[in-house]
Parts: structure tokens; sequence; C-alpha cells
């Protein structure tokens, strides 16, 4: 049996995917929440297979859910249903661990197919989301390559330190640092400090 939490803020809506997957002999709908940390937590409680997010709820939902999920490592596998396919909420949600994007148009037997596929591990997603998806990736810049130096330099100017505490903290010279920053922002493409830390992170160079 599949267990499934339903998120949604629409009493309407949770209604009906409850009676269409409880139609389905190997679907259970073990609860329901209007928004995402009350889906949080019911997942952490009752440990479900798959959790069906909507992705804009009051209250809280959708991306940060998904990610507050992924990183409490929960054993379920969240899968967004939405009337929203943005580029932005795509890669966003898929970017957060999402294992499936899904529109509100599809029938009851491909959800229900869906839902068994994501349960299997594998990632679900509409045609129109994953042909957008592709798109993405492909424009997506390519990662930068940070030296070791490089990146040590930079973590530290997250931290907050000046191009002297940085040098010292290295046990390099202060020109040295500023080499090093230079560079930095050559390979990321940015102008200052700032700019250089946010981009590294979206890259994921300083996790």
């Amino acid at each position: 049996m599949i267990r499934i939490v339903l998120a949604d803020d629409h009493p309407v809506v949770r209604e009906g995917l409850r009676a269409m997957l409880s139609a389905e002999p190997d679907l259970e709908v073990v609860a329901e929440a209007s928004s995402g940390p009350r889906a949080e937590a019911l997942a952490a409680e009752l440990s479900p297979d798959i959790v069906l997010m909507d992705l804009r709820m009051p209250g809280g939902g959708g991306v940060d859910s998904i990610e507050r999920m992924a990183t409490a490592a929960l054993p379920c596998r969240v899968i967004v249903l939405t009337t929203y396919e943005t580029d932005r909420d795509i890669l966003r949600a898929v970017e957060a661990g999402a294992a499936g994007y899904l529109l509100k148009d599809l029938a009851r037997g491909e959800l229900a197919d869906a839902v068994r596929a994501a349960a299997r591990g594998e990632t679900v997603l509409a045609p129109s989301v994953a042909a957008r998806l592709v798109d993405q990736l492909r424009a997506k810049p390519e990662r930068p390559r940070l030296s070791e130096r490089e990146t040590a330099v930079l973590r530290l100017v997250a931290e907050g330190c000046t191009n002297a505490e940085t040098g010292r903290r290295l046990h390099v010279a202060e020109s040295t640092v500023k080499t090093h920053l230079l560079r930095v922002f050559g390979k990321l493409g940015v102008d200052d400090r700032t700019a250089a830390v946010t981009s590294a992170m979206r890259f994921g160079l300083l996790d």
C-alpha cells in the first residue's frame, strides 16, 4: 500500500484528490494538510511514502517545505501538484528536492501512475514541465571552477572577514588576498565581494 499525505489549502481540491486516489486499490490517503508546515509535521509523524504538495498556500508551503523535508531526511518523496508552471517555480522545486512536478489538469489514471512511479524512486514530470526544465538546464551557465585557495579566501569573505583579516588567517599578504579575489570576480562575472559570495553560494561552491 502506498501511503499519501495531501497538502492543499483548498478543501474541495483535497476532497477530489482523496476520491481519485482512494479509488485505486494500492493507494491510501492517510492525512490532509492545508499548509506546508502542517504537511511537514504530518510527514514526520506518519512517515508516508508520498506527499502531494501544492506550491502556494497561505501559512507557508511549496519550495520551503520541500527543502525542510529534504534537510530533515524524511523518507517520503514530494510531488508538486499545482496549476503553476513558470520556469522559476519548476526549477526551484526540483532543486529543493521534489521528486515530481505535475499539473492539476491530469487524469486520475495519470495521477495514480505518477504516484506509483515516484514511490518506486522515479522522477515524474508533466510533459510540458519536462520540456521547460530541459530548456532551463541547457541555458544554465556552466559551474565556475575555483582553486582551493580562491575558495578558502571566499569562505572567509563570506564570514565577514576583511582582506587583512583573511590574509592573517591564511598566512598570506593582503595583496595576495586581493589578487585571489580579483580572479574570483573574473571567474564568477561579478564586480564586488557581496556579489561574489552570492554567486558562489548559488553555484554551490561554498558547500
